[in-house]
């Protein structure tokens, strides 16, 4: 059956986490304080779940090696970004410079352009994509060791991967655009919309039996009288609405609807993650 582990669960998120870290960094408009803030959080991640694998449970010798292979890839790729400061981020610097010509031709008033050395090779987005195929190995080994049957751990736990990193960087996004407020929205409506479709597999992967359909049929005990398996269709369908509302704001012109969308978000990681945490700790006993 799936298990409730906490060295698969810090791994799955690192990974995910990291995955879309470069969807987002492949667009070249996001500042580059964001992806040094994802990749060290989620390095350390990578760190903690190696730390519970060796040391706290049964080491699974592949994913807890995966994940020493992803926190040394996100800090290799750190590194590089940190060490290529200089050159700034293609798209950003462009759309800054668009703005500024817009408001000088408006009001005359010309701001100076920010200092960037064009002769400066910028970072290179695909190194973003080391961490999460490394971590991709572990999360399979993972999945495969889960249970039976194999094939249904295994899609559990690379889609609960995604949808995990898909749902947190969205939220991590939403809040960037106060260190960056003249950021397009396209970053953050990708995200939305990569959560949105990776609720669906997510959610129905969790009720094909032996799943949450055991719990909610009354043929496996919650030990809560069956109130723990409507708490978790609470969860999933909350997420699933908030995931919906939140495309909503972002259809609002004013700036004020992105901070919306963000507070939306935050509610929904709270739910997601009741989404996949309460159905493996469920499941865990089926």
């Amino acid at each position: 059956m799936m298990e409730l582990d906490a060295a698969t669960f810090m791994l799955q998120w690192a990974t995910g986490g990291l995955l879309f870290l470069w969807v987002t960094t492949r667009r070249r408009e996001v500042g580059l304080g964001y992806g040094w803030l994802l990749r060290g959080t989620y390095g350390i991640f990578a760190l903690i779940a190696a730390g519970i694998g060796f040391v706290l449970v049964e080491t699974n010798w592949v994913r807890d090696l995966s994940s020493v292979g992803v926190a040394i890839a996100a800090g290799v790729a750190l590194w590089v970004s940190v060490q290529r400061r200089a050159a700034g981020v293609a798209g950003q610097e462009a759309l800054a410079e668009q703005r500024s010509a817009r408001v000088a031709a408006m009001t005359g008033i010309d701001r100076a352009a920010a200092e960037r050395d064009t002769s400066a090779a910028e970072f290179p987005p695909g190194l973003d994509l080391i961490a999460p195929l490394i971590g991709l190995i572990g999360v399979v080994a993972a999945g495969l060791a889960g249970g039976d049957p194999a094939w249904l751990s295994l899609a559990r736990t690379v889609v609960g991967a995604a949808f995990l990193g898909a749902v947190s960087d969205a939220m991590l996004l939403g809040h960037w655009y106060l260190v960056q407020p003249g950021l397009s929205r396209g970053p953050l409506l990708e995200m939305v919309r990569w959560t949105g479709w990776l609720w669906f597999p997510q959610v129905a992967l969790l009720l094909i039996p032996p799943g949450m359909l055991s719990i909610l049929n009354g043929s496996v005990d919650d030990g809560w009288g069956g109130m723990l398996g409507w708490f978790w269709v609470a969860c999933a369908v909350t997420t699933g609405g908030l995931v919906v509302i939140t495309r909503r704001a972002l259809r609002e012109r004013y700036y004020s609807a992105v901070m919306a969308a963000t507070g939306l978000l935050y509610l929904a990681i709270l739910t997601a993650f009741g989404t996949d945490l309460v159905a493996r700790a469920l499941i865990a006993q089926v």
